[in-house]
């Protein structure tokens, strides 16, 4: 670990901080304002679908300015949405809060790269660990973003709009740790030089859909989940604090692992721990059908995270074999095309189900995708035995 990844850490962990803070009060303050109640988790789904919007502008960010650029212009845009989501509940606008989470997604859009970053700031032989060390600085918003969400919602006359007021000074807190950390820049473009090969072509590779499909749908069970748990918890009775401790320990499970997935990677090979992820999956929607006591949901929560750090490590890790650095830019871009538009569509999913079908049959449909990943992974297995030892 070097200066720039404890760096790109810190802001990795203040980027989970963020969406903490959103995945605690969006559903809520949506429920508050919205027209109907199947609306809710709109806000939460105006996030991640503005992160799938913004991606083609990203990947031409990212390419023309470079890292550091690229990822300041994020921040600037999480800094300004957050006033605007705070205006947005001080007036009781829910189509003005709606409008700033998706503004708010250009950030996460952003942010969702520095996971790719980190594998370019370390040694070729080292890109596993750093990969999952600078995931790991994700512990910083399991801490901070629950009770930053607690401390901050009654802050101001109006509720919650303190809390989005806190997400700004977070957004400049990034700023200033961004500062300080230097990339490698791009390389120079020249005249008839070798582009790479058409996204099309990348994206037929199997390790790319594995790898995409481990990402999107491992991030979507997770999103699908964690979103609808402050609405059932609340629908079961319980105060917003216990809400705001399970998220807690959800998030400690998504990061925590991050200190030694790395080497389990290395060790073991990116398919299995993968795999390891589906089976977490299982049990935590198991779990979560055994019943609604608050012990029920924190498990199943911790588990939940846990599984998804080895599936979004893995994922990561397992997709630096589908393309060659002058193909990074598209090739990234689609991954987190596919990851976000799967959160976007499980964010308004997640808010329909739970208030309409309720806890049990949200699970239920949960674990659909959960079986596909694991049929996705044996393909792969299988293909890749199929042509190390061709008939």
């Amino acid at each position: 670990m070097n200066k720039n990844l404890w760096l790109l850490a810190g802001t990795q962990g203040l980027f989970f901080t963020n969406n903490v803070v959103f995945i605690a009060i969006n559903g809520l303050v949506g429920l508050s304002l919205a027209p109907l109640g199947w609306m809710a988790t709109l806000p939460v789904m105006g996030y991640v679908l503005g992160g799938a919007l913004a991606t083609p502008l990203v990947a031409i960010t990212q390419h023309r300015w470079g890292r550091k650029a690229s990822f300041m212009v994020g921040l600037v845009v999480a800094l300004v949405s957050a006033l605007v989501a705070a205006w947005a509940v001080s007036i009781h606008s829910f189509w003005l809060l709606v409008a700033a989470t998706v503004v708010a997604g250009y950030y996460s859009a952003n942010a969702q790269l520095y996971r790719f970053a980190a594998a370019e700031l370390a040694a070729p032989p080292q890109r596993e660990r750093a990969v999952s060390l600078v995931l790991a600085g994700g512990l910083i918003g399991a801490i901070a973003g629950p009770n930053l969400a607690k401390y901050t919602r009654e802050a101001m006359t109006t509720p919650f709009v303190g809390a989005y007021l806190s997400l700004a000074v977070v957004a400049v807190i990034a700023m200033a740790l961004l500062a300080f950390m230097h990339f490698p820049p791009p390389p120079a473009a020249k005249a008839g030089a070798d582009n790479g090969r058409p996204l099309r072509e990348i994206m037929r590779q199997p390790v790319f859909i594995v790898a995409t499909a481990g990402a999107a749908l491992g991030y979507g069970v997770m999103n699908l989940l964690m979103a609808a748990t402050p609405l059932a918890m609340q629908v079961c009775g319980y105060p917003f604090d216990d809400a705001a401790l399970v998220l807690e320990w959800h998030v400690i499970g998504m990061f925590a692992p991050g200190f030694f997935t790395g080497n389990l990677i290395r060790r073991f090979g990116a398919l299995p721990i993968m795999a390891v992820g589906v089976v977490l999956n299982l049990a935590c929607i198991l779990i979560a059908l055994s019943g609604v006591d608050l012990h029920q949901f924190l498990i199943a929560l911790f588990l939940l995270g846990v599984g998804w750090n080895f599936l979004f490590t893995g994922s990561t890790t397992l997709s630096l074999q589908a393309y060659r650095p002058e193909e990074k830019d598209r090739a990234q871009a689609a991954i987190n095309f596919f990851v976000l538009a799967t959160m976007a569509m499980t964010s308004f999913a997640s808010g329909a189900l739970v208030t309409t079908q309720g806890w049990t049959w949200l699970n239920i449909g949960s674990l659909l995708p959960v079986a596909v990943l694991g049929l996705s992974l044996a393909w792969l297995a299988h293909t890749r035995r199929a042509a190390q030892n061709p008939a």
